[in-house]
């Protein structure tokens, strides 16, 4: 569980956080929406340290990581797993190599213990026997997977996610989604979700917080949203799915695979 209590951060005269208070639960999706300049990347960087919040208190299962020594969140670090938009891989290395880079800077394993765990991650991500392929020879969705393979190698507690959809089609999309869900209930983690992805928040999203220049305007879950009578939250859906339907229409076309009553 992570607790963050009246985030505060400005940048210059700049309020991006506005005294946000939430709860990020254990064993479910955390869902951060909203527009761009709503404060989520800001937050969510706060969160793990890459910002340092102006006021407030951040909680990592009820031990502050505002007040912890640069050690201490060195430690806590290797607890979280990361995935980067675009996944982030180093293109010179092979996908073996990107997943090892973790173990490399946190254990002290063996080489041989270390493989042991790359093809079990490997294996868990559905790309047994990959290890030896580079970035360039795998498909988008099968880099988000690696993205997820190295995110996941050191057993992490907490699990962030930033735009893990960004640049996929559906159907992939689809896929990426039902694995980080699967994984955060199979290993019990306190997963945080940066997405625009309107059919990843449907799908989802367990615990969702939408944001607004900077404050929490709703909190509630996949269900809840259905029925919501927030003004805001419902124009941001819309807008967000119209998007949505938009980019896929275009994916499609590109396949040509546009039914012709469409076109």
């Amino acid at each position: 569980m992570i607790e963050f209590k009246n985030i505060k951060k400005s940048f210059g005269d700049k309020v991006v956080l506005d005294g946000v208070t939430h709860t990020m639960e254990t064993g479910k999706t955390n869902l951060i929406i909203g527009t761009s300049g709503s404060g989520k990347t800001v937050l969510q960087k706060c969160l793990v340290g890459l910002f340092e919040p102006d006021e407030g208190e951040i909680l990592y299962d009820g031990k502050s990581f505002t007040d912890m020594t640069q050690e201490e969140r060195t430690i806590l670090r290797r607890e979280i797993g990361m995935l980067f938009q675009g996944s982030a891989l180093f293109d010179s290395m092979t996908v073996e190599e990107n997943i090892k880079f973790p173990l490399n800077m946190f254990t002290k394993d063996t080489g041989t213990q270390k493989r042991k765990r790359i093809n079990e991650v490997l294996e868990r991500v559905n790309l047994k026997d990959a290890n030896k392929k580079f970035p360039s020879e795998i498909s988008g969705g099968m880099k988000k997977r690696v993205g997820i393979a190295r995110a996941i190698v050191l057993n992490p507690k907490y699990l962030f996610c930033d735009e893990p959809n960004s640049g996929l089609d559906p159907v992939t999309s689809m896929i990426i989604d039902k694995l980080i869900k699967d994984l955060t209930v199979e290993y019990n983690i306190t997963t945080i979700i940066n997405t625009h992805d309107m059919n990843s928040v449907m799908e989802i999203g367990d615990n969702i917080l939408y944001m607004v220049e900077g404050k929490k305007e709703w909190t509630g879950n996949s269900k809840d949203i259905i029925f919501s009578d927030n003004k805001p939250l419902n124009e941001f859906i819309f807008a967000s799915q119209f998007l949505q339907d938009a980019k896929n229409m275009r994916m499609m076309e590109a396949k040509g695979e546009v039914p012709e009553e469409v076109k």
